[in-house]
């Protein structure tokens, strides 16, 4: 953006806004919003230039509704400028998005969403549940790769509510039970996978974390593992061990280093265990995982050379 491009007191430039985003006033609410939501249902922002958060959910917003191409509209309202709208409304903390349909406030939410969660709430209010459905999984998906199981196993419950035969979701589930260490539980929901969906890739990738879940940890800490090597670099059965226990630690690149080195110094050692691991530890992590992708070039790399 050039330095003379004329900015709105919102942060957002004069030739961003169209018919689908505005600002709004208390004067042009009922316009904008109320009459306005007879035809499409329509996003109020209400922000304050000091709120971090606001300028953060901001360009989500208008990202989400200029995607859904005319099924939506988003009013920015200043509640500095405007105090009186928000203030019958009962807005007590920002930023505060209410969505209106046929004239009145029928959902909304507080804080600042993340993407696939605002796509997901703009999907539900048009009615398009396959968006919704598909945002949903997305943000189920970055909550489980992010650690946090309750967010993810919610989401997951939520798919599966509308969908009992969501393949990705019975998997994504599964997993957060294999992350929490019930075991019998991930089993039981890998097992309401219907069969022409038990070879996906997600449910693939759940089973293969529930195989690799079942094996008995190493015997020895890490610090023991690690000093082995130390002492033995050719020791095999240390450098296997210690592979597992980095990945059960979350250290996926550090496990992959492992299995390799072992891979280039004693491939045939224990029956091919080593690229063995790598496939089981791929199809645990998933397809589009980083470490899988890096993983699989360098193994083919190495068998193929």
């Amino acid at each position: 953006m050039s330095v003379d491009t004329p900015i709105f007191k919102d942060g957002s430039a004069e030739g961003a806004e169209t018919d689908l985003v505005k600002n709004t006033t208390t004067k042009d609410f009922m316009r904008d919003v109320v009459e306005a939501s007879r035809e499409v249902p329509v996003l109020v922002d209400f922000w304050a230039p000091w709120c971090g958060p606001c300028r953060q959910l901001t360009p989500i917003l208008e990202k989400a509704v200029r995607a859904a191409k005319g099924a939506v509209k988003l009013v920015k309202l200043n509640i500095d400028d405007h105090p009186q709208i928000p203030g019958q409304m009962g807005v007590q903390s920002i930023p505060a998005v209410y969505a209106f349909q046929d004239g009145r406030p029928v959902d909304g939410f507080i804080g600042a969403l993340p993407e696939s969660r605002v796509n997901a709430f703009i999907a539900r209010l048009i009615g398009d549940t396959a968006g919704d459905v598909a945002a949903d999984l997305e943000a189920a998906e970055a909550a489980l790769a992010a650690g946090d199981v309750n967010t993810a196993a919610q989401l997951f419950g939520e798919i599966l509510q509308q969908d009992r035969e969501n393949a990705q979701s019975l998997a994504g589930l599964a997993k957060c039970y294999i992350k929490t260490g019930d075991l019998a539980r991930a089993e039981q929901t890998l097992g309401l996978v219907p069969p022409a969906k038990a070879e996906t890739a997600a449910v693939a990738s759940a089973r293969a974390a529930l195989e690799l879940a079942r094996k008995p940890p190493p015997a020895d800490t890490i610090e023991t593992l690690r000093a082995k090597l130390a002492a033995d670099p050719k020791d095999a059965q240390a450098r296997f061990d210690l592979a597992l226990a980095l990945n059960a630690k979350g250290d996926r690149d550090g496990a992959l280093e492992e299995l390799l080195t072992l891979v280039v110094r004693n491939r045939a050692w224990n029956d091919d265990a080593a690229r063995k691991q790598l496939v089981q530890l791929f199809d645990a992590w998933g397809v589009s995982d980083p470490a899988t992708m890096s993983g699989r070039q360098r193994l083919s790399s190495l068998l193929f050379a």
